[in-house]
């Protein structure tokens, strides 16, 4: 199974300051693929606002964008396509790598649209959608209907979450104590576990290391 990623930053045109958001972005990905170096290829900058990246599994994908989502501070988000599907590229002259092509790129690109329908609709808070392209098999199409209902759910947790709770959730998710992640929050350790416990947290974690994961 190959994994397209297509994301975009949500709202970028009002940024105040685009260049330092890109650069809070690009040090984020970095960082979750420094902890979690499962892509192919982590996300990077395309065209505008958009990144591309290419995960081995559904599963890869999902935990590394766990992570990034919340090792983003606030004010800065971003949505998620997730395609299944075969990806190539097509040789030009303008890029020394091809332009990037396949049935995996555009079930990413359906997948994408998707979240921002959901947005201007009914789930304000959905950030993330996977798509099968019509030509995986069965399995490929449930796998990607079981991760989209657990997504919607992710997706309104992260979205409650403030900005140390997603701090104590990313370490929890790479097995940091509880003990530990006080001592660099400043706070008790009886304050971080109610922090786990009041955002959600520890129910994403749990569902971190459900993931198959290396």
């Amino acid at each position: 199974m190959t994994v397209a990623v297509t994301a975009d930053i949500v709202a970028s045109r009002q940024l105040a300051d685009r260049s330092s958001a890109q650069r809070t972005l690009d040090d984020a990905i970095a960082r979750v693929q420094e902890d979690l170096p499962v892509a192919d290829r982590p996300l990077r900058p395309t065209v505008g606002d958009e990144q591309q990246g290419v995960y081995p599994t559904l599963d890869a994908a999902l935990g590394s964008l766990l992570l990034l989502r919340l090792a983003l501070p606030d004010g800065l988000e971003c949505r998620y396509g997730i395609g299944i599907g075969a990806i190539g590229t097509v040789p030009s002259e303008a890029s020394d790598t091809g332009i990037p092509e396949g049935p995996g790129w555009w079930a990413a690109r359906e997948a994408i649209e998707h979240v921002h329908a959901l947005e201007r609709r009914t789930v304000p808070s959905a950030r993330t959608w996977v798509v099968a392209h019509e030509s995986e098999p069965d399995a490929a199409r449930d796998a990607a209907r079981r991760a989209n209902l657990y997504l919607l759910a992710r997706d309104q947790l992260i979205g409650d979450m403030t900005e140390r709770a997603r701090r104590i959730a990313y370490a929890r998710c790479l097995d940091r104590t509880q003990r530990e992640i006080a001592a660099a929050e400043g706070v008790t350790q009886s304050a971080v576990s109610q922090a786990l416990a009041g955002s959600g947290a520890a129910a994403l974690v749990e569902g971190f290391r459900q993931l198959a994961l290396p």
